[in-house]
């Protein structure tokens, strides 16, 4: 089985350290997007992260061929192009699956989003970990903010392109599935909350 994480892909690699310092988190665009969450309205950040989860899960798709390349369609995003699927039953999928994310990302209790490739049997062939660390504050403009954000969305979706370079074939008939995996506070209080219903 196959891991991939930002470390494996060299997110953030030859980088000098961000306005907030060495050791300031996480590199690559989600550790700045994470750092630079004491900006934005914790709506917002969870907008930008899944708006980049769903292109990252289409792109994961089509570049380890878990679908046929006839259902994906050349986008543009991040001022690249990205292949997103056109299959209406997948996206909606995709798009329920980000729905409940969303608040969990808002409320800062999601440690990680997990792309698991699952071969014909259901056993996992390959996993795409996308960390979430809890944000230091920065001090920027909102418009350099912005516009490094989108460079560093960017990178990691051209990252993403390229990884089936280093990766070897997945068997056919594969199917996917999405983890999120929680931290332990927010993990009690579902448990709370199922307790009281």
């Amino acid at each position: 089985m196959t891991t991939l994480t930002r470390q494996d892909l060299n997110f953030g690699q030859g980088r000098e350290a961000g306005p907030a310092g060495p050791g300031a988190g996480a590199s690559g665009p989600a550790g700045f997007l994470e750092r630079a969450t004491g900006l934005c309205p914790p709506a917002v950040v969870a907008d930008v992260l899944c708006e980049f989860l769903e292109v990252a899960v289409h792109l994961i798709l089509y570049v380890r061929e878990v679908y046929p390349v006839g259902i994906f369609q050349k986008r543009k995003k991040y001022n690249v192009p990205v292949q997103m699927s056109c299959h209406p039953e997948l996206n909606q999928y995709i798009q329920d699956t980000l729905h409940c994310v969303k608040p969990l990302l808002e409320k800062n209790d999601v440690e990680k989003v997990v792309v698991v490739i699952l071969d014909k049997e259901h056993r996992p062939v390959e996993k795409f970990v996308f960390e979430i660390t809890q944000p230091p504050l920065l001090s920027i403009s909102s418009d350099s903010l912005l516009s490094h954000v989108e460079q560093l969305l960017r990178a990691f979706i051209l990252k993403i392109s390229v990884c089936d370079a280093v990766l070897d074939h997945n068997p056919p008939g594969c199917t996917f599935t999405v983890l999120v995996h929680t931290r332990e506070a927010a993990t009690r209080n579902m448990e709370k909350i199922q307790v009281i219903k």
